[in-house]
């Protein structure tokens, strides 16, 4: 292996090591391997196309062409021309699963899912510093700066980990930097031959090579990984240093902690409109009556004119008995409520499902509990996923004369959720004064804002509506009047606030459907998201301005209908008190923005993990290596040309028998390249008459002809002369040859020697050569190893 090829395994293998940093942050170390057989794609590339040698710009080219090819085979296939090539939709959905990514990555508690979107983040990070450290270790020769790459990758790597194994981490990816630098050092010094290496140790042979500053290297190496490590520990100013990795997520133990201040919100449209509706949850419950039956998952409090965000919340271990609801008042009828939820195990989420408002929860596993919005997360990376827990809550059944007559919320309370930014357009808050006018109370304001998005406005429901970027983004959703469930909980929600009603909105899922033996399913079509509005005296209180999903809630209905289980083949409609057991029939739409603007969706956690396009290991490598095998086999001989080439008109030695070497290596390309431009090689002819057929034949101007007479004259000398002399210039005279030989012909020949020039043949009578010798080295053997004849002398 040449010192250039090993520098390049070294630089792969220092990505690869430093890689394992981030393996504390996913549940599933499954993406590493995946890495593996492409990164090394990516260095074989590298490595073929500096052996050939291309130039610098070429070989990096060529590496991030595999790269992109490589990451569309494994992520967006479906979307490539003819399956195999990056194209503008290609990219399109890279930019929409980095957008995923980026959501899950602030949604998940560490360890976290490895979604699609955070395995592109890994895979395509990955690789992108692979090539970094190998364009400036390997292509420009100077591997010190390639830590700076490598120590980006570890830098976030540790600001993320809240493991206490960071030391490890460091120190694997501290051992692959020193690696590469090593090796980078050794393929110096072997470039002086050899290197004085201190005293003999024994009577034995002396040390010699590159052994002694390699040794030195590494105790050098070895005392600042020392340092490294032990210094940051000495020092508690600092905090454990460079390996301490501040916390993220919730805290452990049954302290408080903090929910960081994400957004939930992820694309639903395509699980809404998808053509495989998987079931996420099942449920058993104790009433009769499941049109209010929504799971409740998270509620979005922090407006900024967009689109909704949880706000930042103390967490605290799960109580016993959970609190009364905030402004719950004692006269509000209620009935306790006994649901029994299991969910699949390919749904996996770290905020629990449950009815609101809980009074009571009993699940495994580690769980924090957030009191403002009373629910429950995932505690370092636990799930739904296969999770069979209980729930009791409450039905609270308000009249409209309640809700009608509650007085003004506290003060604290009216501040924080009737907020709206300087940017939110004036059209809003002007069409919810319209749409109220009159109005005797907050609560007829917000029936009529509910009537208004699901009865009199006009509006439809549509999945593949685009309504803008920005804070324009609801005056563009109430221009339009087309839009799904976040699209109308948001701007609802927004314009209560411009009255001054309390509001937040609630993501989760509506209704289920009933099934025969009493259990209730439900889908990935049921996430749902939904307004809610504080009532003193009530509390949180559900509004549903979504048409065609959902259910109406009774006391915001003029005359309250009876209650009746859903049809299962049809949503809820208007005042219908069933719930919606299937998807909305629009369009289905491509990709999956994430804020209100862009059809964005209602919680990640309702939405249940699923693969994509993503595709089977073992498909995509070896497609990865059908495409390398399709792109190399065109290019095979210009390749070859190339490398025959250079290895003949490269360095040689400086002895006599190094120059008569090269000087007839030289000859050789200069006969095979005029093959190449149409002049057959005539073996019969003396070197002198040869480059005359040469010079007459591919008709070439003076300068050249002449350097063809010396690469001649050369040969000349090392074949008949008694003590050739050496003859400086042949490869710059071979190289001045071959521009002479492309000048006068057409394009067609020109192109046909670079990329299929006859001189090629050479290599199927090199193999056909071999053949034959390994033939008649066979037959000369079997004689050997036949059972000697029973014949006694």
């Amino acid at each position: 292996m040449s010192g250039r090829a090993r520098l390049a395994l070294c630089a792969a293998a220092a990505t690869l090591m430093t890689c394992c940093a981030l393996l504390p942050l996913v549940a599933e170390p499954v993406w590493l391997l995946q890495l593996v057989p492409l990164l090394a794609v990516q260095t074989g590339v590298g490595a073929a196309a500096r052996r050939v040698p291309l130039g610098r710009s070429l070989t990096v080219a060529a590496q991030v062409l595999v790269t992109l090819v490589l990451l569309t085979l494994m992520f967006a296939r479906r979307h490539a021309i003819a399956g195999l090539l990056p194209g503008p939709d290609t990219f399109r959905y890279f930019a929409e699963l980095l957008r995923q990514g980026t959501d899950d990555v602030g949604r998940y508690a560490i360890p976290a899912p490895v979604t699609d979107g955070i395995k592109l983040m890994l895979i395509g990070g990955a690789l992108l510093i692979g090539l970094l450290v190998d364009v400036i270790a390997v292509t420009l020769r100077t591997a010190a700066p390639a830590g700076l790459p490598l120590l980006a990758l570890y830098s976030v790597a540790a600001g993320l980990s809240d493991g206490g194994a960071e030391w490890l981490w460091f120190l694997v990816a501290a051992a692959g930097y020193l690696t590469l630098l090593l090796a980078e050092g050794r393929e110096r010094l072997a470039q002086w031959g050899r290197v004085f290496g201190g005293a003999p140790r024994g009577p034995g042979t002396p040390e010699t090579g590159a052994v002694a500053p390699v040794r030195t290297g590494r105790r050098i190496g070895a005392v600042a990984l020392g340092v490294a490590l032990v210094v940051p520990l000495a020092l508690p100013s600092m905090h454990g240093g460079l390996l301490e990795a501040a916390g993220t997520g919730v805290g452990a133990g049954n302290g408080s902690g903090t929910i960081s201040t994400v957004n939930p919100l992820v694309s639903l449209r395509d699980n809404l409109n998808t053509n495989d509706d998987r079931q996420v949850l099942s449920l058993r419950t104790s009433t009769d009556d499941i049109s209010d039956l929504y799971l409740r998952i998270v509620s979005l409090d922090d407006f900024d004119g967009t689109t909704w965000t949880p706000a930042q919340r103390h967490v605290v271990a799960v109580p016993d008995k959970l609190p009364t609801p905030t402004g719950l008042g004692a006269g509000v009828r209620r009935s306790p409520v006994r649901t029994t939820v299991t969910a699949a195990d390919t749904y996996a989420q770290n905020w629990l499902p449950m009815p609101y408002p809980p009074s009571d929860v009993q699940v495994d596993g580690r769980w924090r509990y957030e009191p403002v919005g009373m629910t429950l997360l995932g505690d370092h990376g636990q799930t739904t996923r296969g999770k069979t827990y209980q729930v009791t809550s409450l039905d609270v059944q308000p009249t409209a004369e309640q809700l009608s007559a509650a007085p003004q919320p506290p003060a604290g309370l009216r501040s924080e959720y009737t907020k709206v930014p300087s940017s939110l357009p004036a059209v809003v808050a002007r069409t919810a004064r319209e749409i109220t006018a009159g109005a005797n109370s907050h609560y007829e304001e917000a029936v009529r804002l509910q009537d208004y998005f699901a009865v009199t406005g006009g509006f439809q429901y549509d999945t593949s509506v685009k309504v803008g970027r920005g804070p324009e983004a609801i005056a563009n959703f109430l221009k339009q009047k087309e839009g799904f469930c976040v699209h109308f909980s948001f701007a609802m929600a927004a314009m209560a606030r411009t009255l001054g009603i309390p509001a937040r909105v609630a993501v989760g899922f509506a209704p289920g459907t009933p099934q025969g033996d009493g259990t209730i399913t439900v889908n990935q079509t049921d996430a749902h998201a939904w307004p809610e509005l504080y009532f003193e005296g009530v509390g949180w209180t559900r509004f549903e301005p979504t048409p065609t999903r959902g259910t109406t809630p009774s006391y915001t209905q003029s005359d309250t209908p009876g209650s009746s289980l859903p049809d299962e083949a049809l949503p809820s409609r208007g005042a219908s008190s069933a719930p919606s057991a299937a998807s909305s029939p629009s369009e289905s739409c491509a990709g999956g923005p994430r804020r209100l603007q862009d059809c964005g969706s209602p919680s990640a956690a309702a939405a249940p993990l699923s693969g994509g396009d993503g595709t089977d290991g073992w498909w995509w490598l070896l497609s990865g290596l059908g495409v390398v095998v399709v792109l190399a086999v065109p290019l095979a001989p210009l390749l070859w040309r190339r490398r025959v080439r250079a290895r003949r008109l490269g360095g040689h030695g400086r002895t006599a028998q190094g120059a008569a070497e090269h000087a007839l290596a030289a000859w050789e390309e200069l006969a095979d390249s005029a093959w190449d431009h149409g002049i057959t090689p005539d073996g019969s002819l003396t070197p002198r008459k040869a480059a005359e057929r040469i010079v007459r034949l591919g008709r070439l101007d003076p300068a050249a002809g002449a350097a063809v007479h010396r690469v001649a004259d050369a040969v000349e000398q090392v074949l008949f002369a008694p003590r050739p002399q050496p003859t400086a210039g042949a490869a710059q005279d071979v190289r001045r040859v071959i521009e002479g030989l492309r000048a006068p012909v057409s394009t067609g020949t020109r192109l046909r020697a670079l990329l299929l020039p006859r001189s090629s043949v050479r290599v199927l009578w090199a193999v056909s050569a071999r053949w034959s010798a390994l033939r008649a080295r066979a037959a000369a053997v079997r004689p050997a190893l036949r059972r000697p004849s029973g014949q006694r002398g």
